[in-house]
């Protein structure tokens, strides 16, 4: 780089070597630039100046599992009204009205209107049809995410804004509790071996780093996952009725397929609960690659620019904003594996999902509903992930610069 340049806190310093913004490769152990332009002498070996390599995988679990919790409840609603509207899409069907008097309502007109009868609470217009007061099929059709909400709030209340939080919660502590901590370690360990054999491959290791974190974590905990989609996809039909929680959902996912006396059958059965598994990696990798490889420059362009002065509003400005934007430009990118992962976890149909593939269910969506079918629910998901990925990523290196801090005070 030519003329000044910024330096980064060594405190981030995750290996011997870095990138500078330029792509180059820094020896960041061996000098640190001033505004001047000029090097400064290195830091002796025991001084009290500590790299992130020095946290254990404990602590950086504990920082991940709080920023998981954070990120879980505030965002969930925008994950119910992109599931919903992704499951719409599919062919779930929202309204209590069965299908014949669906027909019987349509025979009245589209113009219809009974100003003294209300179906439901917020619909304007029904009939009766026998005994029953029905509403026509379109006051159950989303619209888009405001509609979402709207018709949540008042056909099923407001609480259900955050249906699958618990699983969400159960999901999000033990996945990001991996996937942060594994993406650190190795995101070390690469960097450190590419820097002494193939120094130009540097650049490179988010995005190796960040996918193979991510599927490590999209493995171990994918049935959490499958329930909270159905959990959101699904309303319950029953007025008063208590939704499923994660257990008996998973449940209701093996008992089509359990009761063999075989137990090698029946072990076998339990492959149904990585329905979708393909899909999800096929969207998580990419998201996750994507993620990284744009994350890292910008939080390293901000923090570089504060230099050794960082503190932690500093630190929490910089990588949430990184982190926004790249959650933001990785959950677009990927919308359409996103939508194939949503049908192929609502299936119902053991034996079709089993057979389900995610080339298949992708080209099954181009045709029912083409670009526009793609690439629905897309508005929620960015709205979702641009602040997710902001909270947890600057929530996790806030915490590791306290427990840095207080190591190197010890």
């Amino acid at each position: 780089m030519v003329g000044s340049r910024h330096t980064l806190p060594s405190w981030i310093s995750a290996a011997a070597s870095r990138v500078d913004f330029d792509g180059n490769v820094s020896s960041m152990s061996e000098a640190m630039f001033t505004e001047g332009g000029e090097a400064s002498p290195p830091e002796p070996h025991g001084s009290n100046t500590l790299s992130d390599t020095n946290l254990s995988f404990g602590e950086r679990a504990v920082s991940a599992a709080g920023a998981a919790v954070l990120s879980a409840i505030l965002v969930n609603p925008l994950d119910v009204a992109k599931t919903r509207l992704q499951a719409q899409a599919a062919g779930v069907p929202y309204s209590r009205t069965r299908h014949h008097v669906s027909g019987r309502m349509a025979s009245l007109g589209p113009n219809t209107l009974f100003s003294d009868l209300r179906c439901s609470p917020y619909c304007n217009r029904g009939g009766m049809v026998g005994p029953e007061a029905v509403c026509p099929p379109d006051c159950f059709q989303y619209k888009g995410t405001l509609d979402v909400f709207n018709k949540i709030i008042r056909q099923e209340g407001f609480t259900r804004l955050w249906r699958g939080t618990n699983a969400g919660l159960a999901l999000a502590i033990p996945t990001v509790g991996i996937y942060l901590p594994c993406y650190d370690l190795f995101r070390n360990w690469i960097e450190e071996f590419t820097s002494q054999n193939a120094p130009n491959l540097i650049p490179y290791v988010p995005l190796i780093a960040g996918s193979a974190a991510r599927s490590l974590a999209c493995i171990s905990c994918y049935p959490i996952e499958l329930a909270r989609t159905r959990m959101q996809a699904f309303k319950e039909m029953k007025i008063g009725a208590k939704p499923p929680g994660v257990w008996k959902t998973l449940h209701g996912v093996l008992s089509p397929v359990r009761g063999s006396s075989n137990n090698f059958q029946n072990l076998q059965s339990y492959r149904i609960l990585w329905t979708g598994v393909g899909a999800q990696l096929a969207r998580d990798v990419p998201f996750s690659a994507i993620c990284w490889s744009t994350l890292e420059p910008i939080r390293r362009t901000l923090l570089g620019l504060v230099g050794e002065e960082a503190n932690a509003a500093s630190i929490l400005g910089a990588n949430f904003a990184a982190g926004f934007a790249a959650g933001s430009l990785a959950a677009a990118a990927t919308c359409p594996l996103d939508v194939a992962k949503t049908r192929r976890q609502i299936e119902k149909d053991p034996t079709r999902a089993l057979k389900m593939t995610t080339k298949t269910t992708l080209m099954e969506i181009w045709r029912d509903g083409g670009m526009k079918g793609l690439f629905t629910g897309i508005g929620p998901r960015v709205g979702r992930a641009g602040p997710s990925v902001g909270i947890v990523v600057s929530f996790y290196e806030v915490v590791k610069y306290f427990l840095h801090q207080r190591t190197a005070t010890s």
